[in-house]
């Protein structure tokens, strides 16, 4: 306790040296924090962006389906699966769906396109596809008309306005003959070209009716409270619903974006790296002139009979109460920082603007408020402050009191 009370003395007898050391671990944690919240925040962004244009956070299909996308690897719908789906805590909406290929047709134009049958509700819960309706309306609730909606590249290069007819020609489930004409009530607009330029839904009924597959689904399409349990909810499914059933995430369904983002992270942690080593630095120099100023000090009081052990030691204590007080100060002033910086992202204009937007991502550079962001950051600056600390206390051990006391 005596040790505690000397070295909070210590550091108030010169105030402006202190605040001079505080302030530097201070702005440390606050760019620290600041940085890998805006890192975290926009990688978190891009994944929602990702998944809310079509596969979700997590998808049930049956054993073999994604090595062989065809209609006869479908499963009957089971309300008690889709029970067991949604009472998994970790889950927020299922959406069943019936996907195949057909051929589009409207007088001599042909193509082929991805048929989509959804449930309107649980679809819009999950992609937002009604927000992604740019001319017409979407599905009702309940719709059971012969309707489709197209995405804007299809619609476009088959010539087609709203309430025109589009005629699809299909194989069905165990090879029945598929045809069927619909009216187009809306044009819905996706920010990926491969999705813009092939995607048709029509609703789930209508669809199982066309394939003459009552009652088949291809896929449960999962969203998810907490991505950070992503593989452990993935887990917990698997094993409740079973081996007849796969169970996999965006990552194992778009491998190619989560290879994407790694490497994204890997150059940022590079940076994070150089941001660590400026602010050591910046640490550093206050420990430099710390020693310098009280160089006369402790030379005196190794001089006159003070161990060296003990002066390191109320050095040390020193050291752990100006790192400490710095991150606190530090970690409760940029809690409402990233806040602010989550509620009011960072916008974004000009042609950068233009790209995020014609992929259908929002312009922004949110702020993650993920309680670890905190915790870390602030172990990191603080183990690098000891770390620091650890110079002076070298050089007081190295000490000749004789050459310390010259002027």
């Amino acid at each position: 306790m005596l040790l505690l009370k000397l070295a909070w003395k210590n550091l108030w007898r010169n105030r402006s040296r202190t605040v001079v050391t505080i302030s530097a671990i201070f702005f440390a944690v606050i760019l620290s924090v600041t940085t890998n919240s805006l890192q975290d925040g926009v990688f978190d962004h891009m994944v929602r962006n990702m998944v809310s244009f079509y596969t979700g956070y997590i998808q049930v299909h049956q054993q073999g389906y994604w090595d062989h996308q065809v209609l006869d690897n479908g499963f009957e719908r089971s309300p008690a699966a889709e029970q067991d789906i949604v009472n998994h805590p970790n889950v927020v909406a299922v959406a069943p769906r019936i996907e195949s290929y057909a051929l589009a047709s409207v007088e001599d134009i042909t193509k082929g396109c991805m048929v989509v049958g959804i449930a309107p509700a649980e679809e819009n819960e999950i992609t937002f596809l009604k927000d992604k309706v740019m001319q017409g309306s979407y599905f009702t609730d309940e719709e059971s008309r012969n309707v489709a909606l197209l995405s804007e590249g299809l619609a476009r290069r088959l010539k087609l306005q709203l309430n025109d007819t589009i005629m699809l020609i299909s194989q069905g489930y165990h090879g029945a003959m598929a045809a069927g004409k619909y009216l187009m009530s809306g044009i819905v607009r996706f920010g990926s070209p491969e999705l813009n330029d092939q995607l048709l839904y029509l609703p789930l009924a209508v669809a199982q009716e066309f394939y003459s597959a009552e009652n088949v689904l291809t896929s449960y399409v999962l969203a998810i409270h907490s991505e950070t349990a992503l593989e452990a909810t993935a887990r917990d499914l698997h094993s409740v619903l079973g081996a007849d059933y796969d169970v996999m995430t965006w990552k194992d369904m778009l491998p190619e974006v989560d290879q994407h983002i790694k490497t994204d992270k890997g150059s940022m942690y590079i940076i994070s790296g150089v941001l660590y080593l400026l602010i050591g630095f910046g640490i550093f120099g206050t420990l430099l002139m710390m020693m310098a100023e009280r160089r006369y000090e402790m030379g005196m009081l190794i001089a006159i009979g003070m161990k060296k052990s003990k002066l390191v030691l109320i050095l040390l204590v020193e050291s752990v109460l100006s790192v400490f007080v710095g991150c606190m100060v530090g970690i409760a002033v940029s809690i409402p920082i990233t806040w602010y910086l989550k509620v009011n992202p960072i916008r974004f204009g000009g042609e950068f603007a233009e790209i995020y937007e014609r992929f259908g991502f929002e312009p922004i550079f949110p702020a993650s408020t993920d309680v670890w962001i905190y915790i870390t950051q602030g172990i990191i600056v603080l183990v690098l402050g000891f770390v620091l600390s650890l110079y002076p206390m070298i050089k007081v051990l190295r000490m000749d009191p004789v050459t310390a006391m010259k002027k």
